[in-house]
């Protein structure tokens, strides 16, 4: 399972001064770069051992190009988690949702993220 984060163009930023969310509309986004790289690992790892990737990506309906994108490299399933409810959420539900949509716990043999940030992390089950 990869996580894609997709993310705003880093040229146009702006918040709410309200909320403190980010404002995304009119702000292009793009897969986060080090998105692409988990991307490229998981396919290689594919190539190399053999099974199945799917993505899973949580935000805005925008964040489908990104799912798109993941599936012409080469992943084999898309899931898209949008709701409302979880706008603005932290780092912490923004995993959990994100796991329980890509797949059950044992079913996941690894798990690619974006290393940068310090929310994110790899791990083998």
């Amino acid at each position: 399972m990869v996580c894609v984060k997709h993310v705003p163009d880093a040229t146009d930023i702006r918040f709410d001064p309200i909320t403190l969310n980010l404002i995304r509309e009119g702000v292009p986004s793009i897969v986060n770069p080090f998105c692409l790289n988990a991307l490229e690992e998981a396919i290689r790892l594919k190539e190399k051992h053999g099974g199945t990737i799917t993505a899973v990506s949580m935000g805005s309906l925008q964040a489908q190009e990104g799912l798109r994108e993941a599936l012409t490299m080469g992943v084999d399933r898309a899931v898209m988690v949008s709701d409302r409810e979880m706008a603005g959420a932290d780092t912490l539900a923004t995993s959990h949702a994100m796991i329980s949509a890509g797949s059950t716990p044992r079913a996941v043999s690894v798990s690619l993220t974006n290393m940068v940030e310090k929310h994110c992390q790899s791990f083998v089950g």
